[in-house]
């Protein structure tokens, strides 16, 4: 009998442990399924967003062909032309930008020890339209405080214009791509309407191509100008910043060349 209880407990214990590994491996295998499955999900998902990514661009294409190519293409060019302007500027801008601080502190310096030559001097080697309306300053010295400051004046006024130059550009491509679309629409519209007169009946399969079209131009006509748009605001806000800045700093050299006259 102790035989048989000691064979059914090793029969037992036996069972058990194929069942536990049994059940271990059934879980690794569900647990590679899993991760198999969810690899191929993830490739299936990343080959779909490729494939959404490129059929976006293929029916940018497709949009910019049924929109009429010689309706697209001014538009095209508009934008084209506006970008390389903006991004012309957005150099010239950032270079014009200079810490006015500093340069003041450089010219006061330069005052004290070495005079109006070592002052020109600062501005010659310093970079941007502060540093040149400085420099038209300084080099009146000699004619009074009232010239100096007429000539920062005047020189002023020159320098913004050349920070202005090309927005009068940019400005007219705004202006004119949405108006390139809008007559594309309009040509279009005027087109599907023949196709009805040529027809003798309204079929709505023939004409939603046509007024389909004809809509593709207003479309990117505004999404030139609005892009172009957003451009054009940031580079005004910009100007307005150098100029703010550059009338600031040049009353702070009146004060100083004052106060240098003073002590000579």
């Amino acid at each position: 009998m102790k035989k048989l209880f000691a064979y059914l407990a090793i029969f037992g214990m036996l069972s058990f442990g194929t069942t536990a590994v049994m059940a271990q491996e059934e879980e690794a295998a569900a647990a590679a399924q899993t991760e198999q499955t969810t690899e191929t999900v993830s490739s299936d998902q990343a080959a779909a967003a490729q494939t959404e990514q490129v059929g976006i661009h293929k029916q940018i294409k497709i949009k910019f062909v049924e929109g009429g190519v010689p309706w697209m293409l001014p538009i095209l060019l508009c934008l084209i032309i506006g970008l390389a302007i903006v991004i012309e500027r957005i150099i010239y801008l950032n270079l014009s930008t200079t810490n006015t601080k500093k340069l003041l502190q450089n010219i006061e310096n330069a005052l004290n020890d070495g005079g109006v030559e070592a002052a020109k001097e600062v501005c010659r080697n310093t970079r941007g339209p502060v540093a040149s309306i400085f420099y038209q300053g300084l080099d009146r010295y000699e004619e009074g405080v009232d010239v100096i400051e007429k000539s920062v004046v005047s020189y002023g006024s020159v320098q913004m214009g050349q920070m202005e130059k090309g927005l009068t550009w940019i400005s007219l491509f705004i202006a004119l791509a949405p108006m390139l679309g809008f007559m594309g629409t309009v040509v279009g519209m005027i087109q599907a309407f023949d196709q009805i007169q040529a027809m003798g009946d309204i079929s709505p399969t023939a004409v939603a191509g046509g007024i389909k079209v004809a809509l593709l131009t207003t479309v990117f006509g505004l999404i030139a100008a609005v892009i172009l748009q957003i451009f054009y605001n940031y580079l005004v806000s910009k100007i307005d910043g150098i100029v703010n800045n550059m009338e600031d700093s040049s009353i702070s050299l009146l004060d100083i060349v004052v106060k240098y006259k003073l002590k000579h």
